[in-house]
């Protein structure tokens, strides 16, 4: 007897053991489906920049501010963003994009004209959120009945920013008569800007003087060659090369006593004398708004491209008074 019930005591303890083994296994079992869960529910952000620039950065603050503001950031942990920078190079700019695609990101936030033109033709799934670029149209992202792709949004410039621009060389230094400018013959948005540039100088009856560029590296010789031509101003125009080589850029000019005007406010806090464009920062926040817009509602319903909202007087406070240029009140001054 007292053997049977040792024998049932102890199948009994390999039973209990088997059943908490087994509660041990599920709990792991569901504990890992949760933490998958969780995961799946924190969204990737994918942000692919062409070159790394200081100005261009002011833009990815902004973008990633507004995200934050809206409840969105690797800090607390309700963001995971891939970043990926194609150091100016085309090639990389491809393997890059591809990188976030193969990643499944959630949206990927393209950062001037070629992340954008380079995410929108490579992926109709996932969402692109577009900043520091033109008008899809002014792009070549358009359809042949004037659609952009269904899957981008963000915001956009137009080219009519750059008349105010050179209205204010007119304004600011009316005996100026012949404008100098390098630009990016590779790179469309800085083409379109340079014919935009082009018209307007007739239209105004100023000589316009140019030499093109393939890259950063050129910008010193182009530029001193530029230089030779006698140009009263040069004019910085929206350009991935002139971005990644403003400095030397403005050490030739202010060597050679030229002063720079631009449609940039980035650049004016570089060193140019004095611009009217969006502001950078408040471009890549208008975009994160969006992007945040899409992460709540995960849908683009209610969202397409749209105009940056905030453009600017900027005048440099010591580059205006190195060259004797005074603004007025319509100028916010950069120290």
């Amino acid at each position: 007897m007292n053997l049977l019930l040792c024998i049932l005591a102890c199948k009994s303890k390999v039973m209990f053991k088997n059943i908490m083994l087994c509660f041990a296994v599920c709990c792991l079992l569901l504990g890992c489906s949760s933490k998958k869960e969780n995961a799946k529910q924190k969204p990737i952000v994918g942000f692919l920049d062409f070159v790394e620039d200081a100005t261009l950065e002011q833009a990815k603050q902004g973008f990633f501010d507004a995200l934050a503001k809206n409840g969105y950031s690797e800090k607390d942990s309700t963001l995971e963003i891939i970043y990926q920078n194609a150091q100016g190079d085309q090639p990389t700019l491809l393997q890059a994009c591809d990188l976030l695609i193969s990643n499944k990101v959630d949206v990927i936030a393209a950062n001037t004209t070629l992340s954008t033109i380079t995410a929108a033709q490579r992926t109709k799934e996932i969402p692109v959120c577009m900043m520091v670029a033109p008008r899809p149209d002014i792009a070549g992202l358009t359809d042949k009945n004037g659609n952009a792709p269904k899957n981008l949004f963000g915001v956009y410039e137009t080219l009519e920013y750059i008349d105010t621009s050179i209205a204010l060389i007119k304004q600011l230094k009316p005996g100026a008569k012949i404008i100098g400018t390098i630009y990016n013959q590779s790179e469309p948005q800085s083409r379109d800007a340079f014919n935009q540039l082009e018209k307007n100088c007739k239209r105004l009856g100023l000589q316009l003087v140019s030499v093109p560029v393939n890259n950063s590296s050129e910008s010193q010789l182009a530029t001193q060659s530029l230089l030779t031509k006698k140009p009263d101003v040069f004019f910085a125009l929206p350009d991935n090369v002139i971005f990644a080589s403003f400095e030397t850029i403005l050490k030739s000019c202010n060597e050679a006593k030229v002063p720079i005007f631009t449609s940039e406010a980035g650049l004016v806090a570089r060193g140019a004398v004095a611009s009217y464009g969006a502001d950078f920062y408040l471009w890549g926040y208008q975009a994160g708004e969006q992007a945040a817009l899409f992460l709540k509602e995960k849908t683009l319903a209610n969202l397409k491209p749209e105009i940056v909202k905030v453009r600017k007087r900027v005048l440099s406070n010591p580059a205006s008074g190195t060259f004797g240029i005074a603004g007025d009140s319509t100028f916010t001054l950069i120290n």
